[in-house]
């Protein structure tokens, strides 16, 4: 059975997207059978990947709003082995489509645990609120990874989200978990860059991942072309990186011998 894993944080330009196409990318290189699952109304990570939204004749809005089958809104992408289930611009009209729907949380879980079987990783782009699409990504998912600027307000709001985190495991899914805070737009010259990822060691530990995404201009160019940076640029320091926390990803979770 595969494992859901939200890509969350409500702070905006955190490379959140950019995570979440360019992991699932790496993830299917090594093999894995992967499902970008895109939550946010912008469709970025659906448009990063080549795929045109408006070509779709069913998205998950429709999956959400009008209960269609998910199987037939998954398209391929131009990597082998990760598949998308696109979004949107009408994904913003379904969390007031949601306010109606009996146990409204729970919606994104019904349409995504009959596809595990299918998938090693179902990857969920959240969209950089907490509202109620957000909430089912949690809902849905096993776990979570918290992409987290290197910059000066880096640190602030993971608090808030945390908060939402533990609320959702409470009352909602009490098997979530975090997988990860995943340091990103690091450059390993600036002194502050180097105090946050310590300040992220200090209060997490070892849920911080050892991987660091660097600020590369090959990241910010390669969905501009419809590639993930391994196809754009496969020796740059993006795709290196991605590749190596898809591999840290893998490791994490294989089973542990007894």
């Amino acid at each position: 059975m595969g494992k859901i894993i939200s890509i969350a944080n409500q702070k905006g330009g955190v490379g959140k997207t950019t995570t979440a196409f360019n992991l699932g990318a790496c993830l299917a290189r090594e093999g894995k059978k992967v499902l970008l699952v895109d939550a946010d109304p912008q469709a970025n990570a659906t448009s990063g990947l080549g795929l045109n939204p408006e070509e779709a004749e069913i998205s998950i809005y429709e999956c959400i709003v009008d209960n269609a089958d998910p199987k037939k809104a998954i398209r391929s992408s131009c990597v082998e082995g990760l598949e998308v289930l696109g979004s949107r611009i009408d994904l913003v009209g379904a969390e007031v489509e949601l306010m109606q729907q009996k146990d409204r949380e729970r919606v994104l879980s019904r349409i995504l645990r009959p596809l595990k079987d299918s998938y090693d990783y179902i990857l969920i782009d959240c969209s950089p609120s907490l509202g109620l699409i957000t909430v089912n990504a949690l809902t849905a998912s096993d776990s979570v990874i918290i992409p987290v600027q290197a910059e000066y307000f880096a640190l602030e709001g993971i608090s808030q989200l945390l908060n939402t985190i533990r609320i959702i495991k409470s009352r909602l899914s009490p098997t979530l978990e975090i997988e990860g805070f995943l340091l990103t737009m690091y450059d390993a010259r600036l002194r502050l860059a180097n105090q946050i990822f310590e300040e992220l060691r200090c209060h997490f530990g070892d849920m911080v991942f050892n991987t660091v995404i660097p600020r590369n201009i090959k990241l910010s160019e390669s969905p501009s072309h419809g590639l993930p940076v391994i196809l754009y640029d496969p020796e740059s320091r993006g795709a290196i990186a991605y590749s190596q926390l898809g591999r840290e990803l893998i490791a994490k979770n294989r089973p542990k011998r007894g």
